[in-house]
């Protein structure tokens, strides 16, 4: 054979096509072998540009990995306490990080095929049928289903921005038109980003702004003092009976818990980045990692600690309702400008839309993935069609928020359900992939966390749909 020649391998698995080229050395050295994608990868929007680097990689998983779920951590401590509370968030917080690094580790096999998808490496992991039941509706909800809390949390925040800075009109835009207004926005900017690498600017914006909403209500929370109402620390007594304090403990699990996310996208992320035969791709990937970990640690455990300290019992513990952004308004709105109040506002809509960005793309690349299929097209969708996509998918969830305004209440119990992407299936796939030898240290670790991780999402879906059943649900259906 001849020098430079190469020989092309296509493997196919389930509805996923992977292809590795690897080069022939003709003086018979190790070859390094050098991934290229399925064709279809080339055209798609998360793998469509392979230019990712260290700054476009953190800017994602900082703008994905910090969300308004994050500002309910301190009603977490009011059920677990000073001590308990630090303890579960640490431990929560390593074992995400873990699977984050199983993740990584699994986005390129030894033989050179790469994982760009949450649902292509568990199809693999765990069979066509199986991949695709365990793993479709958990990604497509925290893509979709986090667009829809951003379009509810997002529109909430202009309409009391415009009430902040404008007051109170009688005659202002209802509930769903403040929706509309956010949904047309994220679309707009939607429609000038092709793919998940040219949107690393976006991601830095979002990136920044998150940091800065977490950072400026636990610092001045702090600065402001506390509440003069009086401040304790004690676990709340309204639990009558030692079930209703396993309820209480088990959903401020729940809270801590997704307050950390990103996983259905980290492969995509991964993805981002060129093959280079030199840096291992988990090298790369680990560095971007970490950097924005400790970014988010930074953001999450002063945000907990501060939160509770200045709020104690006070907090308001509702899904809704609650959380230190609405603490912070009910104790210190006086005490503020308009002006400062409006800015946290203007910087917690920004983060929102710019979250929504990397939230959608899952969604719109399966769809386009559908689509090229359907017209056996080996070339990029059509701009016509890319942006009818993206105001489709723009409208059902607009069209989801507004039936479904207090999808927020249901956030724990579902956000429950999906919660095995997080802590229990990396461990199994890592396991159906690496194949280690059985009961040694390593297998038995990830066993043990995958069996864990999947009693832990149980009991907290069953606690959180009790809470809802004993709470009652405020069901305002198409009135936002």
């Amino acid at each position: 054979m001849e020098d430079g020649a190469v020989e092309v391998r296509v493997e196919r698995i389930g509805s996923w096509t992977s292809t590795r080229i690897a080069p022939v050395d003709i003086d018979n050295e190790p070859a390094a072998q050098v991934q290229a994608f399925a064709p279809l990868d080339s055209c798609l929007p998360i793998t469509e540009s392979r230019n990712g680097n260290f700054f476009s990689i953190t800017s994602h998983m900082l703008s994905s990995g910090i969300g308004l779920q994050a500002l309910l951590l301190p009603v977490a401590f009011t059920s677990l306490g000073w001590v308990w509370g630090i303890i579960c968030l640490s431990l929560l917080f390593v074992w995400q990080l873990y699977t984050i690094w199983l993740l990584v580790d699994l986005h390129e096999s030894t033989t050179g095929t790469r994982f760009s998808r949450y649902v292509h490496l568990a199809t693999v992991a765990f069979g066509g049928k199986m991949g695709k039941l365990a793993a479709i509706f958990p990604t497509m909800y925290l893509s979709g289903g986090s667009c829809v809390m951003l379009i509810i949390n997002g529109g909430g925040s202009l309409q009391l921005f415009y009430k902040t800075m404008c007051g109170g009109d009688p005659k202002g835009l209802t509930g769903a038109e403040w929706f509309l207004l956010f949904v047309c926005i994220a679309i707009f900017i939607s429609l000038f980003f092709p793919n998940l690498n040219s949107l690393a600017w976006i991601s830095l914006l979002g990136s920044l702004t998150a940091i800065a909403y977490c950072t400026i209500l636990w610092t001045l929370s702090v600065s402001k003092g506390r509440p003069p109402q009086g401040v304790t620390y004690d676990p709340p007594q309204l639990s009558t009976s030692k079930l209703d304090r396993f309820r209480d403990i088990a959903n401020a699990l729940a809270v801590i818990s997704l307050a950390f996310r990103g996983h259905n996208i980290i492969l995509e992320i991964q993805g981002t980045l060129p093959t280079n035969t030199k840096v291992p791709l988990r090298r790369r990937m680990c560095t971007g990692v970490i950097a924005s970990y400790i970014l988010i640690a930074l953001c999450h455990f002063p945000l907990a600690i501060a939160g509770y300290w200045a709020y104690g019992n006070l907090m308001p513990t509702s899904y809704k309702k609650g959380g230190i952004l609405n603490a912070f308004e009910k104790f210190h709105i006086h005490d503020i400008s308009k002006s400062l109040m409006g800015a946290i506002y203007m910087i917690i809509i920004i983060a929102c839309l710019c979250t929504y960005q990397i939230y959608a793309l899952p969604v719109l690349d399966n769809w386009e993935r559908i689509y090229l299929s359907k017209k056996k097209m080996m070339m990029s969708c059509p701009k016509w069609v890319r942006m009818g996509l993206k105001v489709l998918f723009g409208g059902l969830t607009y069209l989801v928020s507004v039936a479904f305004p207090f999808l927020g209440s249901l956030a724990g119990f579902i956000g429950s359900i999906t919660m095995p992407l997080t802590f229990a299936y990396p461990c199994f796939m890592w396991i159906a992939i690496k194949k280690p030898r059985p009961y040694t240290l390593v297998w038995c670790v990830n066993m043990g966390l995958g069996c864990l991780g999947m009693l832990m999402c149980t009991v907290l879906a069953t606690a959180t749909l009790w809470n809802l059943i004993a709470d009652g649900l405020h069901a305002n259906f198409f009135n936002p």
